[in-house]
């Protein structure tokens, strides 16, 4: 039944997307976020010059909370789903895995600043792609656009389906729940700015450390999956082999060198993130500029990876259940 809520969960996603008028944990988790912060930075205002020591623990405060209260709140809904109905709680976990995948989501966003670059309004793609990466858009030329598009299809291949799959599979709901409000932590407050470089330290040292593995496993299944979409499989492992270090993320590079690799095209290089220059190395220097028919062999790709990942995830599910003879799914049970 994990194994088959699992695949229903993706199908739903993949129909479904995130519609805005429904209620999702995501936006719950993010609310939570932003009134702890505002209590946490109340309590900094007190503090006269604050040391760097107090503004990190604040942080971890944050964290520590963020994860306490969602894994808390997933245990008990699954809880009182279970005494009420075995049916309600598969309805529950159902919806509670649907909500962790951002497949169709990513794709729409892609598809929506395609969309006005098709239509020659470069404003309205710089504002859409402003919505799905953390660089400044502003000045971003088509190319520019495209390389951004291709390398936030690698990174949320990897944190955001690759990761809730690994961790759905070791730890079903609730697992996969406490690593993806750790996502959305890093993604509110794991910058390196004045504002959040140590308050938000804790938060994005803990994704990095939960991204490890699913990083180096997403790589590998791009890998797989460039093989079965007929790409250049050979050269995506040679570049993440040679160049998945060169991000300054331990995790990011892993898929976006293995993206270059095998679209045979040139990521990374500087951008300019709150209106500092960022000097990153280029990721497969020699390749070809981003072009439509890049992004467009680069959705392949995902997509064909995502696939992939859910058919190893069920087969891991499987294994687990057989080997240890009960599912790590069943709280509430």
């Amino acid at each position: 039944m994990t194994a088959l809520i699992t695949a229903v969960a993706f199908v739903v996603d993949w129909l479904l997307g995130d519609p805005q008028s429904w209620p999702h944990p995501v936006r719950m988790i993010g609310s939570l976020i932003v009134r702890l912060e505002k209590t946490l930075r109340h309590k900094l205002g007190q503090s006269v010059n604050p040391s760097n020591r107090k503004v990190f623990w604040l942080g971890a405060i944050l964290t520590a909370t963020t994860l306490l209260v969602t894994g808390f709140s997933v245990g008990l809904v699954l809880t009182l789903a279970a005494k009420m109905s075995p049916i309600l709680w598969y309805l529950i976990c159902l919806y509670l895995i649907y909500s962790v995948f951002c497949l169709k989501d990513l794709l729409d966003h892609v598809h929506r600043v395609e969309s006005a670059l098709e239509h020659g309004d470069l404003a309205e793609a710089r504002l859409a792609l402003s919505w799905i990466v953390g660089r400044d858009t502003a000045n971003l030329n088509e190319e520019a656009i495209r390389r951004a598009e291709i390398e936030t299809l690698a990174e949320n291949f990897s944190d955001g389906l690759v990761a809730p799959f690994f961790y759905l599979a070791l730890g079903g709901p609730i697992l996969a729940w406490l690593y993806k409000a750790t996502n959305t932590l890093d993604s509110m407050v794991g910058y390196k700015n004045r504002a959040y470089l140590f308050f938000g330290r804790f938060s994005a040292k803990l994704d990095d450390v939960l991204n490890y593995l699913p990083a180096r496993l997403a790589a590998l299944i791009l890998v797989g999956a460039a093989y079965l979409s007929k790409m250049d499989y050979k050269s995506a492992y040679e570049r993440w082999r040679q160049e998945g270090s060169f991000h300054s993320s331990p995790n990011s590079g892993q898929t976006e060198a293995t993206m270059a690799g095998a679209l045979m095209v040139k990521l990374g290089g500087p951008n300019y993130y709150g209106g500092q220059l960022v000097d990153k190395p280029f990721i497969g220097a020699n390749g070809s500029p981003a072009t439509l028919t890049a992004l467009k062999s680069a959705e392949r790709l995902v997509i064909t990876g995502a696939f992939l990942t859910l058919l190893i995830t069920m087969i891991l599910e499987l294994i687990i259940f057989y080997w240890f003879g009960r599912t790590p799914w069943g709280w509430g049970l």
